[in-house]
């Protein structure tokens, strides 16, 4: 099997154009393969008869295994008389590796053969080699005799100095410059490569050495163990989790704010930045309100109100949702009282149902554990949910009116979005983060 490109391993046969028996010229298609590249037909190293096909069609083999032999010596092949065999000369199909051996030849052959009135296949016009001379593939003769090139003129850039398209257009192009390397040839044209080692003619090739068992499973000590069931409220997170997934086509969407007008703003009034986001979010909402709803079953509904469900960590108690309802009525001060209050509830169990019900979007912060980016999952029926991540100080190109760019340090944070693909698109979600981030920025 013929090396068809550095990155090509093995190829398929597709078609035996000879069968045992029948007379080969030298460069005559035997056969014809297929890799994950490319198509293409393969020529006969040697004149003579095929002796034997060692790989049938439809078998996939790698790159360098002895496809078949053809007795090169004119004797004892299956057409012979009967009587004793003359010295054979038998050539493995694997040396037209030799041929197509230079990475971007071998992908050249396909379509380089016409067929004769006999309807048998056979090289194109081209240059002819000397005996013995230097090979080329097909589509190198074929230029070479087109445009009228020596190619023993033709300096090589292929293993070993071999001339390849390239090297040939180059001399077509412009007159001799040294051509471009190919996307997949590693070779220097100043250091041609050591010959490679000729397996033994009359021998097949031994089967590959069985891999290494795997290493037997830790069997040991692994120490001390603590295992306990999920906690109740684990296991009902987790269901909450699977049926989101199994659910909603969810899709995540991000967007890069400049947060330095809140961060002055939040020092000013000694909060944090959550309820800045909260405010902005609740505004962009109600211009959005195709993201202010939820989606059950069919049952598309879209609220006039914001009902906004702020997760807070329980620690190792895991996550809840609580609501702030009627988010839209209160103020950046309002916003981040109440969040206050239902976080310290949450985590010292005095939730009520109500407290968990009925929201429309939602808001995750696990950017105040240092996190920075993040796809979170919906919290169903809604239709979004946004993650805010870190405020991490960049260096970030600002632009002034006059077109001036700059380089400035900046609070920069990343708003990560999921959105259930079966209620909005991608154009709507962007343009919500959008809106967004232009409000945040212009406090």
């Amino acid at each position: 099997m013929p090396q068809m490109g550095v990155s090509v391993a093995e190829g398929t046969i597709v078609e035996w154009k000879k069968a045992v028996g029948e007379a080969i010229e030298r460069d005559e298609i035997i056969c014809s393969i297929s890799t994950d590249k490319i198509d293409t037909d393969v020529e006969a190293p040697a004149s003579g008869t095929l002796a034997e096909i060692l790989v049938e069609v439809g078998e996939t083999v790698a790159v360098g295994t002895v496809l078949a032999r053809i007795d090169a010596g004119g004797g004892g092949g299956a057409n012979g008389d009967g009587g004793d065999p003359a010295p054979q000369n038998t050539e493995s199909l694997s040396e037209a590796d030799a041929a197509l051996n230079a990475p971007g030849d071998a992908g050249e052959l396909s379509g380089d053969t016409t067929t004769d009135h006999d309807g048998t296949t056979t090289r194109a016009a081209g240059v002819q080699r000397a005996k013995g001379g230097p090979r080329y593939s097909p589509v190198v003769m074929r230029i070479a005799a087109e445009h009228g090139i020596d190619l023993s003129t033709v300096k090589g850039t292929g293993r070993g100095g071999r001339v390849r398209k390239q090297d040939v257009l180059a001399v077509v192009e412009g007159g001799g410059g040294e051509p471009p390397m190919h996307i997949e040839s590693p070779y220097q044209p100043d250091e041609p490569a050591a010959p490679r080692a000729r397996k033994p003619r009359f021998a097949r090739e031994e089967p590959a050495a069985a891999p290494a068992p795997a290493p037997a499973p830790f069997t040991g000590d692994l120490g001390p163990v603590q295992s306990a069931p999920l906690s109740r409220m684990r296991q009902s997170i987790g269901r909450a989790m699977i049926q989101s997934l199994q659910t909603a086509a969810t899709c995540t969407t991000i967007v890069e704010v400049d947060l330095h007008r809140v961060e002055a703003e939040r020092r000013r009034l000694g909060l944090t930045a959550l309820p800045f986001v909260a405010r902005a979010t609740v505004d962009t909402l109600r211009e959005f309100p195709a993201l202010n709803a939820t989606l059950e079953g069919e049952t598309f509904s879209q609220y006039e109100h914001v009902h906004l469900g702020v997760a807070v960590s329980l620690g190792s108690g895991g996550l809840i949702v609580p609501v702030i309802h009627n988010a839209h009525e209160l103020s950046v001060e309002g916003l981040s009282a109440r969040i206050k209050d239902l976080a310290r509830r949450a985590r010292d169990n005095a939730l009520t149902p109500d407290d968990v019900r009925g929201g429309t979007f939602t808001i995750t912060n696990p950017g105040g554990y240092g996190s920075i980016m993040a796809t979170p999952v919906i919290n169903q029926p809604q239709v979004a949910i946004l993650d805010t991540e870190a405020v991490v100080k960049r260096p970030v190109v600002l632009t002034d009116a006059g077109g001036n760019d700059s380089i400035a340090i900046r609070p920069m944070s990343y708003f990560c979005m999921s959105w259930d693909h079966r209620a909005l698109d991608g154009a709507l979600a962007a343009q919500f983060l959008f809106a967004l981030k232009t409000r945040l920025e212009s406090l």
